[in-house]
């Protein structure tokens, strides 16, 4: 069984988006998506800078276009199940029908704007872990004062809080902990310092009408499978203010029985965590459309099991 997975907020890096626009018909499209939300997309994936695409509303609608049109550019697909961390559920929506791509573009605008704002409140950010025990680093980030913010597998966690308490963290690691690493995001995503998104963006959400997934949707508020838009949707809206549980999604894939998952672009980090977590399932990553033949024929292959 195939998984569609798309990536959150962090994924991005300068230029990333230009060979994709080579594709025929893509500029087009983004053009039409950027026209829709009042944000030039085109020039934020082929020409920004590190520091611009970092920006909260800037990013998160830059990495939900790029997950839709490199999954577009697989061609008339239908995976056993999609997912998304963080952001990417919203990219996963659109995969699995429950929103169109402009609706998806348009909400995941506001969800950016509106947690851009509630990051400003306060100088927060996110740190990833790396090593030691999960267990052993939860406690100890809530000794800090921290949040396990994205419980991920494969043994990582990211901790998020104020800039002085990821400080504080970085001189006092929990035990096992090899390494902290600041990641490139603009605020504590996925705590209470974003509550005050929730309600903004359960006000966009207000005006979709979201469509039952065509295909499995696992969620990553506790990796359960969800099976109406209405649902899908409360849960992109609570999420913004609750950790990501990836580790369970990856449980459900094994449990669905994945062997398996493709990584939309800009691909890497999911795919990098299910190499550990997954033994034994397929990978594959779309960074560019280098990658699209691979993928075609992993898609082939798994249609004709």
């Amino acid at each position: 069984m195939l998984v569609l997975v798309a990536p959150g907020q962090g994924a991005q890096t300068p230029g990333f988006l230009t060979p994709w626009l080579e594709l025929p018909g893509a500029a087009d499209r983004v053009a039409a998506w950027s026209d829709a939300i009042g944000l030039d997309l085109a020039h934020y994936g082929t020409q920004a800078d590190a520091d611009a695409i970092r920006d909260t509303a800037v990013a998160q609608p830059l990495l939900v276009a790029a997950g839709i049109l490199s999954g577009a550019a697989l061609g008339d697909i239908a995976p056993g199940a999609v997912a998304g961390h963080s952001v990417g559920e919203i990219t996963a929506a659109a995969f699995a029908g429950v929103l169109d791509d402009t609706a998806a573009l348009t909400l995941v605008r506001k969800r950016g704007l509106a947690m851009a704002d509630a990051a400003a409140i306060t100088e927060t950010g996110m740190s990833a872990l790396l090593g030691g025990d999960p267990e052993v680093s939860a406690a100890h980030l809530e000794r800090l004062g921290l949040t396990a913010a994205n419980v991920n597998g494969a043994g990582q966690i990211v901790a998020a809080g104020t800039l002085e308490q990821l400080a504080a963290l970085n001189e006092d690691k929990p035990e096992g902990v090899r390494k902290v690493v600041p990641l490139k995001v603009a605020g504590a995503f996925h705590t209470h310092h974003m509550a005050p998104a929730v309600d903004a963006l359960a006000k966009a959400a207000a005006d979709l009408a979201p469509a039952d997934p065509k295909v499995t949707y696992v969620s990553n508020k506790d990796g359960r499978t969800v099976a109406t838009g209405a649902e899908v949707l409360e849960r992109l809206v609570g999420q913004v203010a609750n950790p990501v549980r990836w580790d369970l999604c990856m449980e459900t894939f094994k449990e669905l029985g994945a062997t398996a998952i493709i990584e939309v672009c800009p691909g890497g980090t999911l795919v990098g965590l299910a190499k550990r977590a997954l033994p034994g399932v397929r990978t594959l990553a779309l960074k560019t459309p280098d990658d699209l033949d691979a993928a075609r024929a992993l898609i082939t292959e798994h249609a004709q099991a």
